[in-house]
């Protein structure tokens, strides 16, 4: 690779981010990081009328917690910054510039036709289509004299700069990940470049501009963007910048979980999971969106999750590192095809991070959910938390699951399950309670090993059954049918709460 390596993400601060546009950002900092290029954040905020304030601020933050880093550009101070500014709103006056050559070469022309015109044409010419078939139709400086282009925008009529397609050319786009992409010009517009109502270039112009200015090498970006790149193509002609021209590597979607067709908010909403980094509160709309960050995922998680969708690692390999997923990463192992968003395997991810971290840190994190249900920090030290923590975790996919699978380490049951009582609370079992409960209170040494070698026998020469004694010893002191090991619940909660539990479930029970 002859040139540095210079890829960018480029969002429009029009909401929050999407969970797409975080692994196409992530596909270009594992692209960047591996040939060891730069990652640039560029604002596209041309169209002011989406703009959503707090937007930008969000996109920084969630690739902060994402473990994205950028370069260069929005969010960082650095001495890379030399092709600013980073905000195509602060760029206008570098536009006229490109404008005005475009114009000069004969590429683009001016057309003063108002919404209303162009309305009309529709219901005049079927399918019509903004061409060279019918451009000579419409009112623009390719049909008025050059005076008349300039008494019109001097009164401050309102105008476009469209640009000027070749009709029936082969445009040939060399796409990394699709091979070559051949489209007859035919089938292009005159796009709009430039609205002097805001004074301010389209997408196409701006992110042309701005991608050779910032000397991209690869534009990464998704397959939505696929139609718009013959143009692009001839743009880049237009200026003179075939030769420089980025590579272009359009990414495949991501997928409705299920059915057909692109993720969307509402599948988040309709299925239950998050479809953007972090909560995002909308201040045009009063609305709160979910966010992965609040759901409890860890970002290790996510990134791994987002990066085998649509992208194919060698062997069978699942879980990967940042790093070992730059070491790893290829362009060519992407797919065409879209991939469904399985949410169901981000819970999974998440579990394998949540199991590979130690006690320990489970604990701290588990704190303030124990706290948030009422929990005093002193009601067991945290060596017993993380005891506990390291009972329950294969359990769960989230820290915030710990304490509906544990609550009963921190409080005692007041209610008890229906069906485990229909099921494993049997006529005999008061009786059996009592006397299990008389067995214990003679016993000092509260161990697991001694418990085991007390009760069993007993049961055994009983014969009781151990399931009849044991299931209906679990509820007295779970609520339900449900826990890790009887010992290990013994023994976090110790001989005076185990003993009190059981009086407390012989009395609410023995009439049933």
């Amino acid at each position: 690779m002859d040139r540095k390596v210079r890829v960018r993400f480029a969002p429009s601060p029009t909401g929050a981010l999407h969970i797409g546009g975080v692994r196409t950002a992530l596909y270009n900092y594992l692209f960047a990081r591996q040939h060891g290029g730069d990652m640039l954040l560029r604002i596209e905020d041309t169209d002011s009328t989406r703009f959503v304030p707090g937007a930008e601020e969000y996109i920084i933050e969630a690739l902060q917690w994402l473990g994205i880093e950028i370069d260069e550009g929005i969010g960082v101070e650095t001495d890379k910054n030399t092709h600013g500014p980073y905000r195509q709103s602060e760029r206008r006056e570098i536009y006229h510039e490109y404008v005005k050559q475009l114009l000069d070469s004969g590429n683009a022309y001016i057309a003063f036709d108002t919404p209303q015109e162009l309305e009309q044409k529709r219901l005049e010419i079927k399918n019509f289509q903004y061409d060279a078939s019918t451009r000579l139709m419409m009112r623009n400086s390719l049909t008025m004299s050059e005076e008349e282009v300039k008494a019109k925008i001097e009164s401050g009529e309102q105008y476009v700069v469209r640009f000027k397609v070749t009709p029936d050319e082969d445009v040939h786009v060399h796409d990394l990940i699709r091979g070559e992409v051949v489209i007859n010009s035919n089938i292009l517009d005159d796009k709009v470049l430039y609205k002097s109502a805001d004074d301010l270039p389209t997408y196409h112009l701006a992110n042309i501009v701005d991608d050779h200015l910032m000397e991209i090498s690869h534009v990464i970006r998704g397959e939505e963007w696929l139609p718009s790149a013959p143009l692009h193509v001839l743009l880049y002609r237009a200026f003179g910048w075939e030769d420089s021209m980025p590579a272009f590597a359009h990414l495949p979607l991501l997928l409705k979980p299920d059915g057909n067709g692109k993720l969307s908010k509402r599948d988040g909403d309709r299925l239950g999971f998050p479809v953007f980094p972090l909560e995002f509160h909308d201040q045009k709309t009063g609305t709160v969106s979910s966010g992965y960050r609040e759901s409890g995922y860890y970002p290790e998680a996510v990134i791994n999750f987002l990066a085998l969708l649509g992208w194919h690692a060698t062997g069978d390999k699942e879980i990967y590192s940042m790093q070992e997923l730059i070491d790893d990463f290829s362009l060519e192992r992407v797919s065409k095809a879209g991939a469904k968003f399985d949410f169901e395997k981000g819970k999974w991810f998440n579990h394998q991070y949540l199991m590979a971290k130690s006690d320990r840190q489970l604990a701290q994190e588990f704190l303030p959910v124990l706290e948030a249900h009422g929990i005093p920090e002193d009601i067991y030290p945290l060596p017993t938390i993380e005891h506990i923590v390291g009972l329950m975790k294969e359990r769960v996919n989230f820290v915030s699951e710990l304490w509906e699978q544990c609550n009963f380490f921190f409080v005692a049951p007041e209610e008890y399950d229906e069906k485990s009582l229909k099921k494993r609370w049997k006529e005999d079992s008061p009786r059996h309670m009592q006397e299990l409960l008389c067995l214990l209170q003679k016993q000092d040494d509260w161990s697991a090993q001694a418990l085991d070698d007390l009760v069993m026998p007993w049961i055994e020469e009983q014969q009781y059954g151990v399931g009849i004694v044991m299931n209906a010893f679990r509820i007295c002191l779970v609520g339900a049918a449900r826990g890790p090991h009887i010992w290990e619940i013994t023994g976090v909660l110790g001989k005076e709460e185990t003993l009190k539990r059981v009086q407390t479930a012989i009395e609410k029970l023995t009439t049933l």
